[in-house]
């Protein structure tokens, strides 16, 4: 009996040939360097102006969304451990379009985001170089970045395991040491003071706090890079639930405590983007050269998720050549199980960078980040509707999902689209967000224009996973 088209056998066949490399823990690792980046060391500026020392109930929301965001997508890699993951989990559940938009709108916004990090590399570098020009940094990273992804898959989990690990424990002794400023632990304590002072603990309302929950979205995109990785794991129905469940339990602490400790040691009005607000912290400890120190590991921090990010595009475009939707040569492996032609395509993040630092200068930041934000929140969107259509599959059949990570019934998934639908709204109101909306809507229409043109140019070509499961030529 011939296996159906859409089987997971069948789909994993047709992203064969990747290295099972990746270990659980640096599985574990490339999610926190996928998600700690800009989003918490310099992004985290934008949410504290946002909402104040309501910020810490944000990114308390956000942790909410992303938990539930986890289950969805824990529940089905293990299933479909493969590199087109939430893309392909859609074109198998959804419909070929599902698939082919959410694919191409991940990679377009990661792309993005890779720019939006490199700005930030060039904001770190002129603590210590301020004459030098930012586009030097951002063409000299970038290099390093795509010789790193280069690598055997083995190698750069490695190089990005040691990545994170230099920010995790950096954020640790960051915690430790700002608890102990604030209740005085070897320190003359600075109280809660600045919790309530300067309009309150909500000087901007409860309004303040939900815009900071877009933010707070913004820093936790990334977990999803598990779920890619997967299909390069050695054992990934035990290497990915563990590593979900590792990786979105210790940035939900980072973050919620890491906000927690940034407002209560430095005034919430005093957070700008000329500099970490982490930065700021060290300083105040007193410890020699410790901004000096801080801003060399928020600059690992961000190449760190570049690093996770390039890899992520990578894969989705290879996913895309593989399944028919993009040209045969990007899904072509080298001889380190790398798909190269898709790594420098991909690379186009970089140049955006460049060009926007070069013309918008400080706005740069802010630009790239919400550009890159409707794609993020449309993969997250999306992974929650295949979820939702996942679990009714296998109602359907009267079978019960190989692991459960979700509570029964589709709850946790319809929350959690609500949440983004709302979060995406929220974006007009919030400084310098207003382009998620403005770009990502015609981006949408656009990449389903592609999709239309692209089916019916490709109509007596398609094969069965993208036609519905019926054979070529069949509608």
């Amino acid at each position: 009996m011939p296996t159906p088209p859409n089987s997971p056998q069948s789909v994993e066949a047709r992203e064969a040939g990747l290295h099972r490399q990746l270990s659980s823990r640096q599985l574990s690792m490339i999610a926190l360097g996928g998600a700690i980046g800009t989003g918490l060391f310099l992004g985290s500026a934008v949410s504290v102006r946002v909402a104040g020392p309501g910020v810490i109930l944000s990114y308390g929301v956000g942790a909410l969304i992303a938990l539930a965001l986890m289950w969805a997508l824990a529940e089905m890699t293990v299933v479909h451990p493969v590199a087109g993951s939430f893309g392909v989990f859609a074109e198998i559940y959804l419909n070929p379009w599902a698939g082919f938009a959410v694919r191409y709108s991940y990679w377009f916004a990661q792309s993005v985001a890779i720019g939006s990090e490199l700005v930030a590399v060039s904001i770190y570098c002129h603590y210590w170089a301020p004459g030098v020009p930012a586009w030097i940094w951002i063409v000299l990273f970038s290099a390093g970045m795509v010789f790193i992804n280069a690598l055997n898959v083995g190698n750069f989990g490695t190089i990005e395991y040691w990545f994170a690990l230099m920010k995790v424990t950096t954020i640790f002794v960051f915690l430790v040491l700002g608890t102990a400023l604030i209740f005085g632990i070897g320190y003359h304590p600075l109280g809660t003071h600045n919790y309530t002072a300067f309009g309150g603990f909500l000087p901007h309302g409860w309004t303040g706090v939900i815009l900071g929950v877009a933010i707070a979205i913004f820093s936790y995109l990334g977990l999803e890079v598990v779920s890619v990785a997967a299909g390069e794991a050695s054992h990934p129905e035990i290497a990915v639930p563990r590593a979900m469940r590792w990786a979105l339990a210790r940035l939900a602490l980072f973050y919620i405590g890491g906000m927690a400790v940034l407002v209560g040691v430095m005034p919430w009005t005093q957070a700008g983007l000329s500099e970490s607000p982490f930065v700021r912290v060290f300083q105040a400890t007193g410890i020699p050269f410790a901004g000096a120190i801080m801003n060399f590991v928020v600059l690992t921090a961000a190449l760190s998720s570049v690093n996770a990010d390039l890899y992520l595009t990578t894969r989705m475009l290879f996913s895309l050549s593989r399944g028919g939707y993009a040209p045969e040569f990007l899904g072509k492996l080298n001889k380190n199980g790398v798909p190269l032609a898709a790594l420098l395509i991909s690379s186009v993040g970089m140049i955006v960078a460049l060009i926007l630092d070069l013309r918008f200068q400080e706005s740069a930041f802010l630009y790239t980040l919400g550009a890159s934000f409707f794609g993020g929140l449309f993969g997250w969107g999306m992974i929650f509707a295949t979820h939702l259509a996942f679990r009714r599959s296998y109602a359907k059949r009267g079978e019960s999902v190989p692991m459960r990570f979700a509570p029964p019934g589709p709850w946790s998934s319809l929350a959690g689209l609500l949440a983004l639908i709302g979060v995406l709204i929220s974006t007009w109101w919030i400084p310098g967000m207003k382009i998620t909306i403005l770009a990502g809507l015609p981006w949408l229409a656009f990449i389903t224009l592609c999709y239309f043109l692209w089916k019916r140019t490709n109509r007596d070509r398609l094969s069965p996973e993208l036609n519905g499961g019926q054979p070529p030529g069949r509608a």
